[in-house]
């Protein structure tokens, strides 16, 4: 049957504050032992207050106004009442009916999203299971380190939507240094709900959920425990088939949570879906409601740069790439201005050794981002490295787009010098020099070469005279096997030809 498919996502991101949410314990546990890095107010002993982070507040506001949120003058803690056993107090302090930030949006591959709200919590700990044995055990060093809860609208289409929208929020809180957002630390998690209705049964109207037929509306599913952006995609896509079978079978669907098991490539239920009323909310007794003045948003607002939807339009127009070109290099913020200062460097090389050639800032960078995009990201997703611990400087790899740019070079030699400059760093012209891998024109080497060439391959030679013209692609290799890759591939084919 056809079904109308619903999809809401929960997305929970570690703020980058120095301090926990509620306590000055440091908020980077990192290599730390287990329960060292705690104190009285994370641990909830008895008689212990909270204390807000007014950084934390800042960013989850942040990231409101980077979204088209509406900014709350008026905003309250409230207690959230569960239990887990890495759950310090028994309640986790949340935000319920008055989050910081309201009615927002993000744009995706499909057109926008809309966003119900985005607010602040805190973490819990960690519970660790020991293999073959029957207990557990509990590190609370990341209990109380601040959250920014986002909660989407449930108008998502598919989970290829649903991926590119935490992408898009992951490479938002990187470029606003929110948050790391890396989820295989578990420094941003992902929830989806998803449910299949009838048509008909239900509408999207004024930014939100209409039920038509009450009676006949099927119940969401929570999925939990998706670590990265294809397991968001995959977990969906199984649980819209799974839905589907069994209301195809007339079976009813339970609402309930879900685990995905990413081993497995399928989810399995893990509790009941509890309601907000399960949670028992109440506002929080030992934290004052905030007020938050226009002047505090403005100041916030300062700290927006260019966001990385604007990047991509400005180098699509600046520097004439496709959006798929511009896409690469935005999604790390890092690498994006490596490139920039990479043309820019290269740009200024130019100016100071051909001092009547104009700008070509369109050329370099087309060549620098296929250099990029084709060569560099190999070397960075094998090692998997930062851009900042590159021994190649943008300087440097500027140099090497220019004597690509000047024909110095080929691009087997541009490899060759690349691969060189990320082990070991250097100038790209010394490396040119010591391995003499600068290209030649050197009409007389050339003919002779191919003369050799064709000697040592006659039957080939005879092939391609009778017809067999895909063969030039062979002697074209062979003449610059010969010659070291030295030799300009342009010049090969014109003499082949000839």
């Amino acid at each position: 049957m056809n079904y109308d498919v619903i999809i809401g996502l929960e997305i929970h991101a570690e703020l980058l504050t120095k301090s926990k949410m509620f306590c000055a314990c440091d908020n980077d546990a990192t290599g730390k032992k287990p329960n060292t890095n705690v104190c009285p107010i994370c641990l909830a002993h008895p008689g212990t207050l909270p204390q807000p982070n007014k950084r934390a507040i800042e960013l989850v506001i942040l990231a409101g106004l980077a979204t088209d949120c509406q900014i709350s003058a008026y905003s309250k803690f409230d207690r959230k009442n569960y239990f887990y056993p890495d759950l310090p107090k028994g309640y986790q302090i949340s935000q319920y009916d008055q989050p910081l930030c309201r009615h927002g949006k993000l744009e995706t591959e499909d057109g926008p999203v809309a966003i119900t709200r985005i607010h602040l919590e805190e973490d819990t700990g960690k519970s660790k299971h020991p293999n073959g044995k029957d207990y557990s055990l509990l590190d609370f060093n990341r209990a109380g380190t601040p959250l920014l809860e986002l909660v989407s609208e449930p108008v998502i289409k598919n989970a290829a939507q649903a991926k590119d929208f935490c992408q898009r929020f992951q490479q938002l809180l990187r470029y606003l240094k929110i948050s790391r957002a890396d989820m295989e630390k578990g420094e941003m998690r992902c929830e989806a709900n998803i449910s299949l209705q009838l048509p008909g049964t239900w509408e999207y109207k004024d930014g939100a959920i209409s039920a038509l037929k009450k009676d006949k509306l099927n119940p969401k599913v929570e999925i939990k425990n998706i670590n990265s952006f294809k397991a968001v995609e995959r977990a969906i896509n199984y649980e819209i088939e799974r839905q589907g079978k069994l209301l195809d079978k007339g079976e009813s669907i339970k609402a309930e949570t879900r685990g995905w098991d990413d081993k497995k490539n399928k989810t399995k239920p893990q509790r009941l879906k509890e309601t907000a009323a399960d949670y028992r909310y109440f506002p929080e007794p030992d934290i004052p409601p905030l007020e938050i003045s226009p002047e505090w948003v403005k100041k916030i607002a300062q700290e927006i740069g260019e966001l990385p939807e604007e990047r991509i339009q400005r180098f699509i127009k600046q520097y004439g790439w496709r959006r798929e070109q511009a896409e690469i290099i935005i999604a790390n913020e890092d690498l994006s201005d490596f490139t920039e200062q990479a043309i820019s460097e290269a740009d200024a090389w130019l100016i100071a050794n051909q001092s009547n050639r104009p700008r070509t800032d369109k050329k370099i960078a087309s060549l620098i981002v296929n250099l990029i995009s084709s060569e560099l990201l190999k070397f960075l997703r094998a090692d998997n490295q930062n851009v900042n611990e590159l021994k190649v400087t943008p300087e440097n790899f500027g140099q090497l787009a220019c004597l690509i740019s000047q024909e110095k070079i080929n691009s087997s030699a541009a490899q060759k010098i690349l691969e060189k400059m990320y082990h070991t760093g250097g100038d790209p012209i010394q490396i040119m020099n010591d391995f003499a891998l600068e290209q030649t024109d050197d009409e007389s080497l050339i003919k002779e070469t191919i003369v050799k060439v064709l000697n040592d391959y006659p039957e080939q030679a005879a092939d391609y005279k009778n017809g067999k013209v895909a063969l030039l692609q062979f002697f074209i290799g062979k003449v610059m096997a010969e010659t070291r890759g030295r030799a300009n591939p342009e010049k090969i084919k014109a003499l082949l030809e000839k």
